[in-house]
């Protein structure tokens, strides 16, 4: 049993790490650690176990990871061509698309080498594998506690709801992405007045690009007062650009309105970890709830978010992608 002590440490690591603080990634990395190791814990113990329940495992653990990335690239090559049909062939559009291809191109290269003989391919293939296994191991990290911090409740009352704007449509017009989020922010203070609490006020955040006619803001408090929200419950912070000068202003706007404010942040849910990570950066006492996508648009959605959070720790995710390198061209060298 001493194979499963490291997944339970993890274990206990992650739910500590949790409690300090949700919106730490690291609490996305501890959880996939947990997995790993149970997963070997699993594998250690085959031999003691009783032979359908070994051939069980086996197939748990080594063949099922290679079935789901056959489906998982099936699935994003589908998905690729349904956001090109709905949405155009802007880059942002095709990623998951292109992710798709990567998956066959690198099991097409994994079979290719096979045959190669060639030591300089197989450390080049070697090197493209485990780096691939990383970034992918990253995700699926980043993806499963994703998922878990999606279902983050509302605990008790809040002071502000702030909401996040994600731009307009004709540029005066709040688009069914940002529609969603708003009435995600509505029914929490729905629910909050209907207990007996006292009516948060509804932050609306966002400022006035340079395609836009009016701020985000004003679009969203308009759309806010169209369904019922009292005025004296509704305010704007139209100065910001980005989401963290949106969490930024929008704890200016609440500190100097009540230090001891506490909140909830409401986006999509693709984008509430990621906007979780930004708002404990930037200092905000609340959790960030996420508020439902169109099924079509969230993969390629969220892979954009990994891509931006694995950018944001890059000097890390970097210097272990240039060892595994560095490791596959020193055991080429060998083989040469």
């Amino acid at each position: 049993m001493y194979a499963f002590v490291p997944g339970v440490l993890f274990l206990v690591a992650f739910a500590l790490s949790v409690r300090n603080d949700r919106r730490r990634f690291s609490n996305a990395v501890l959880l996939g650690l947990t997995f790993l190791s149970l997963s070997l814990g699993l594998l250690f113990q085959v031999a003691h176990l009783p032979y359908w329940m070994a051939v069980f495992i086996l197939l748990l653990v080594l063949l099922l990871p290679v079935l789901g990335v056959v489906w998982l690239g099936v699935f994003l090559i589908a998905n690729g061509v349904t956001m090109v049909r709905k949405e155009g062939r802007r880059p942002a559009n095709l990623l998951s698309m292109l992710a798709g291809l990567a998956i066959f191109a690198l099991l097409g290269l994994l079979v290719a080498v096979q045959q190669s003989g060639s030591p300089l391919l197989d450390g080049t293939v070697a090197a493209l594998t485990l780096v691939s296994a990383y970034v992918s191991f990253v995700f699926l990290c980043f993806l499963g506690y994703a998922f878990l911090y999606g279902r983050t409740a509302v605990r008790g009352d809040v002071d502000f709801v702030v909401v996040l704007g994600s731009g307009l449509i004709g540029g005066e017009r709040v688009p069914p992405l940002l529609a969603s989020r708003l009435e995600n922010g509505r029914q929490v203070y729905v629910a909050q007045t209907a207990r007996g609490g006292r009516p948060p006020v509804l932050l609306a955040s966002g400022g006035r690009g340079p395609d836009e006619k009016v701020a985000e803001a004003r679009a969203m408090a308009d759309w806010l007062l169209e369904r019922g929200v009292p005025a004296e419950h509704v305010r704007l912070e139209d100065r910001s650009r980005t989401t963290t000068e949106n969490l930024a202003f929008s704890r200016d706007i609440m500190a100097a309105a009540d230090p001891g404010y506490r909140c909830v942040v409401v986006t999509n849910n693709f984008h509430a970890f990621r906007a979780a990570m930004t708002a404990r950066k930037a200092g905000v006492n609340g959790q960030v709830l996420g508020s439902p996508t169109a099924r079509y648009f969230w993969p390629s959605a969220t892979i954009r978010e990994f891509v931006a959070v694995f950018w944001e720790h890059r000097k890390v995710n970097l210097a272990i992608c240039g060892f595994l390198v560095a490791l596959c061209a020193a055991a080429t060298l060998v083989a040469l």
